[in-house]
């Protein structure tokens, strides 16, 4: 699962939607965290992982592992890391359980023998989110992940209905903002050779009022004030001010100057 995903954003921000695909939750679902974590003295990293909360009794850790691309190696890599994980954190969970989700069955790698301890047991769950059925006759949760491979001649449809199932319908513990948010990111994420104009006509709502164009828009206002830092300070520079003056005069950090001062000096001497 890649860290700038769009399964690592819904992760992050609602957890519990793991649980809608897992045939027996935890008591505490709701209360997981997501996280990514290190396997100390190698060089993985797990992206996704669900601890569970603090004091809980079965303490059950989840591996999750999204994949939208054919990879044979995949089982290989997902089942080493998490072994090795829980090698290096023995005693600190009573169970653990791998959730491996794939747009379609086609995408699961052809060798199911070699790992067939894990793929049998009923401790790896492999979802597949075309079989999942209709997307409108679905819990919220699973229509939303479900809207993550719908085809772009219906993408903009779903999303639509599935932000009025979010405004009319019992969302329990998932905030009905923060829901909409991440359809939303979804829809820009998929639908991003329209222009905001048309994201918005087929949605049904203004996308200034969303936190991904929030977010877009705060990081176009980063780039014009690095673009600003990089032809100011060579400039102040060359007047004979210091960076932390330079840094002082502009209301900014000495590291944003320091960065913009290398930046353009590496460009004169390429």
């Amino acid at each position: 699962m890649k860290r700038d995903s769009i399964y690592y954003q819904i992760f992050k921000r609602f957890p519990g939607l793991l649980f809608e695909l897992v045939d027996e939750p935890p008591e505490q679902a709701p209360n997981y965290r997501f996280e990514s974590v290190e396997v100390k003295e190698t060089a993985f990293r797990i992206d996704g992982v669900f601890l569970p909360p603090e004091g809980v009794t079965p303490r059950i850790i989840f591996f999750a592992e999204v994949q939208f691309q054919k990879n044979e190696a995949l089982y290989h890599r997902l089942f080493t890391e998490s072994m090795m994980y829980l090698n290096r954190n023995q005693g600190e969970y009573d169970d653990w359980y791998c959730v491996v989700i794939f747009p379609s069955r086609s995408l699961e790698p052809s060798d199911k023998t070699t790992h067939r301890i894990f793929l049998n047991s009923d401790q790896v769950q492999r979802i597949y989110l075309d079989d999942l059925g209709t997307p409108n006759q679905q819990p919220i949760g699973i229509n939303l992940m479900q809207l993550t491979i719908a085809s772009d001649k219906v993408m903009a449809e779903q999303a639509k209905q599935l932000i009025e199932r979010v405004q009319l319908e019992e969302t329990g513990i998932l905030p009905k903002n923060e829901l909409i948010d991440i359809i939303t990111t979804i829809a820009v994420y998929k639908l991003s050779s329209l222009s905001r104009e048309e994201v918005e006509a087929m949605l049904g709502l203004t996308l200034e009022e969303t936190r991904v164009y929030k977010e877009a828009k705060a990081e176009g206002r980063q780039e014009q004030k690095t673009e600003m830092l990089r032809a100011v300070v060579p400039l102040l520079i060359e007047k004979g001010m210091t960076v932390e003056q330079i840094a002082q005069q502009l209301n900014v950090d000495v590291e944003a100057v320091q960065s913009a001062a290398q930046q353009s000096a590496s460009s004169h001497h390429e």
